[in-house]
């Protein structure tokens, strides 16, 4: 049990309170309107510009003449093209082809071509050649074959070199190429190093993304009631986000009570009582296919928290708050380790393993994990203009967890935090 009968029964007359701070984040329309973004269309379509580049300028740094993408948030960041994303990551049937020195070709699923209209990117769209076994059956090898031959046509026919980078792909399609002559390349660590470095205006999408994503936030707030049920608030964030022109969630992580520890369950039809803690993890895609990764943690019933739960919020906002302060460009992973919150040893067999990790279309490298995992020979730098969140899991035997976590933009003088959503006051 997480409380004694006399703590509970104290709970019960708690006295209970609004947190007028978070109604602040409540879409001033009303619950009847979506938020509209603001964000002029100019600033799309440099965005949309600088991601391409940056996908050539790493190909050109690794003397790549080609980079084949399946994964559709990949696809999204060279072309904001996008069309069933969740699907396609489990039935691969569509893709890209970028030539470091030549065209960029959407092959695109059969009579869905016109979701790339006026994407300034693409040069040229072509029906996607699928070789899942879904569909091609007995058919899939001489599919494969056709889908090897078109991509070694369009290489060989625009002189470029043999090392083509591929983010996924089956084994069959990966022998296919080989077999073409092609030298494969790790495309993922390719895309993830393009992505991890954000222009101003990939940050004023995102800044929008994680405006919803508050929005949605204080939705979850206002229903946080005794009798409702985990997945009664989760769906509360899913309702802002894809009414506000969201993607999806990528977890499903709110618990509350005893379900907050161990972490890692996700939402279910758990009734929560008054008093008990919730916590949750976002994990949104949202408008413009941007990531806001926020974690809270507050009381059912807006009551004040107990004195375990003030002791554990107080550490995960040390954790926190030190974190972001050590932040500077230009230090190592391992510098950070040495300098980053120290976890006390009781709080360690409950910790969350990852202490930063950068932000994007996703969760994307890099993943610095907190320091009783942390590995010195993980080598990298913290660069300006990268998006890293900062996280805490703080929980001991018999309690429930705290969840926290933000978002912040690296800059010249060190972390600078995106989201607002008002921590507890405690």
């Amino acid at each position: 049990m997480l409380r004694d009968e006399n703590e509970s029964v104290e709970l019960a007359g708690s006295t209970v309170f609004k947190d007028e701070r978070k109604q602040a984040y409540l879409n001033p329309d009303g619950a009847d309107r979506p938020l509209i973004s603001p964000v002029p269309a100019a600033t799309l379509d440099r965005a949309r510009r600088y991601r391409l580049e940056r996908l050539r300028m790493k190909m050109r740094e690794w003397d790549c003449g080609a980079l084949l993408l399946y994964d559709p948030v990949n696809i999204r960041y060279a072309f904001d093209s996008s069309n069933m994303s969740i699907w396609t990551m489990h039935n691969p049937s569509r893709y890209a082809l970028i030539l470091a020195d030549g065209p960029a070709i959407i092959f695109e699923y059969e009579g869905a071509e016109h979701v790339n209209d006026g994407l300034p990117g693409i040069d040229e769209i072509r029906p996607s050649k699928s070789w899942i076994f879904f569909t091609a059956g007995n058919l899939v090898e001489p599919r494969l074959k056709a889908w090897a031959d078109e991509i070694a046509d369009i290489v060989k026919g625009n002189g470029a070199n043999r090392r083509i980078a591929v983010d996924r792909l089956e084994p069959s399609g990966a022998f296919e190429l080989t077999e073409c002559g092609f030298t494969l390349l790790d495309g993922q660590e390719l895309a993830e190093r393009a992505r991890s470095i954000k222009s101003a205006d990939e940050i004023e999408l995102m800044r929008w993304t994680i405006r919803v994503c508050e929005a949605g936030m204080a939705r979850m707030y206002e229903v946080s009631e005794p009798g409702r049920t985990e997945r009664e608030i989760w769906a509360e964030l899913h309702f802002e986000n894809a009414r506000s022109g969201g993607e999806w969630l990528e977890t499903k992580l709110l618990t509350a009570g005893p379900r907050t520890n161990p972490w890692y369950q996700e939402c279910s039809d758990y009734v929560i009582k008054r008093g008990e803690m919730i916590s949750f993890d976002t994990d949104m895609i949202g408008p413009y296919g941007y990531c806001a990764d926020l974690s809270r943690s507050w009381t059912c019933g807006q009551v004040a928290m107990n004195a375990k739960q003030k002791e554990l919020y107080a550490a995960a906002r040390d954790h926190i708050e030190h974190n972001l302060s050590v932040i500077r460009p230009g230090m190592t992973f391992r510098e950070f380790n040495e300098l980053s919150w120290q976890i006390p040893e009781k709080y360690q067999p409950y910790r969350y393993t990852l202490a930063l990790h950068g932000t994007g279309m996703a969760d994307e490298w890099p993943g610095v994990l907190l320091h009783p995992d942390f590995d010195p020979d993980f080598s990298g730098i913290i660069e300006e203009n990268m998006v890293l969140n900062v996280e805490s899991l703080i929980a001991e035997a018999g309690s429930e967890s705290i969840k926290l976590e933000t978002q912040a933009l690296i800059t010249s003088k060190g972390a600078e935090r995106l989201d607002s959503f008002p921590w507890e006051d405690i």
